[in-house]
């Protein structure tokens, strides 16, 4: 079982102009990101717009991801659904094509109660031996499952080992990381709050702008753990623009793929209803990323 710890940049999906699935721009960003030295890597996430992908598109894009990584980092794999029984499917099949875990949010339209997700969480991870990180979400799914909720999937069920904290509540991710330290990691899924998510005890981050920055982004999680604060400060303080503009845009899907088009990499477009950055949003994209001497105007 490989360590799950570190920055994972949740990639974004390629598109051409058509709207298909670039599985070639796939391989490529891949082989970019390893290079850079990524802690590990997550595909199928809401940045690679799952909830827009077909199940045929998923399956593609989960062998497609795990032949490219050849095992060289872990690789988790998004599996989200709708019902228990289409998530357990997912997650069967991440297993099966390689995944080295999975990540799982609850229902996003039935908006489930909390004895219903751990349920579902539950059921799942029971379905595979791979690692589950659970997800709480509530700007997506609606729900900001309990923490006591969440320590007990952690307790119950072996291989829930991680969970993705995105509520923006710190204390929540403190709460998790101190009461649940002996069987559940945390790792921070709010761009906006990543530092202060590791002093809280966060062992990972799932990062959106890592698409963008992956140096940064690695950069500032190994400084941290190294105990090199003064660095990771400084890190923190020059990626934030970036990092609060994703959370707070509503257009982080579109804002990645602009990012990955401007340096040369394979984004393309978001599939519909997703529109592309409006002039004036792109325009301050263009000045992050020029301040941050990722590309240059």
């Amino acid at each position: 079982m490989k360590q799950l710890e570190g920055t994972f940049p949740v990639l974004a999906t390629p598109m051409h102009n058509d709207e298909t699935v670039n599985y070639e721009g796939v391989r490529q960003n891949i082989e970019h990101y390893i290079s850079l030295n990524v802690a590990g890597l997550i595909v199928n996430g809401s940045t690679g717009e799952f909830v827009s992908l077909t199940t045929e598109e998923k399956y593609k894009l989960m062998e497609v991801a795990s032949e490219q990584v050849n095992g060289r980092v872990p690789l988790i794999i998004g599996t989200a659904a709708e019902t228990t029984q289409d998530a357990v499917a997912y997650t069967q099949k991440a297993e099966t094509a390689g995944a080295d875990g999975a990540l799982l949010i609850n229902s996003y339209y039935a908006h489930p109660k909390d004895h219903e997700i751990y349920e579902h969480f539950k059921t799942v991870a029971e379905s595979v031996s791979i690692p589950i990180m659970i997800y709480n979400n509530p700007f997506t799914s609606g729900i900001n499952i309990g923490t006591e909720t969440i320590l007990k999937a952690g307790r119950d069920v072996e291989n829930i080992t991680h969970i993705k904290e995105s509520s923006g509540e710190i204390q929540k991710l403190r709460d998790i990381s101190r009461q649940g330290k002996d069987y559940i990691k945390t790792f921070c899924g709010s761009d906006d709050l990543v530092l202060e998510s590791f002093l809280m005890g966060a062992t990972g981050w799932v990062s959106v702008a890592g698409n963008i920055i992956p140096e940064m982004a690695t950069d500032l999680f190994n400084s941290f753990k190294e105990g090199d604060m003064d660095k990771a400060w400084d890190i923190y303080d020059r990626i934030l623009p970036l990092c609060n503009f994703l959370e707070d845009s509503g257009k982080y899907v579109q804002i990645v793929k602009r990012g990955l088009d401007l340096q040369g990499l394979a984004g393309g477009p978001s599939r519909k209803p997703r529109l592309p950055l409006t002039e004036e949003e792109d325009k301050t994209l263009q000045g992050i990323l020029s301040q941050l001497q990722i590309v240059k105007y």
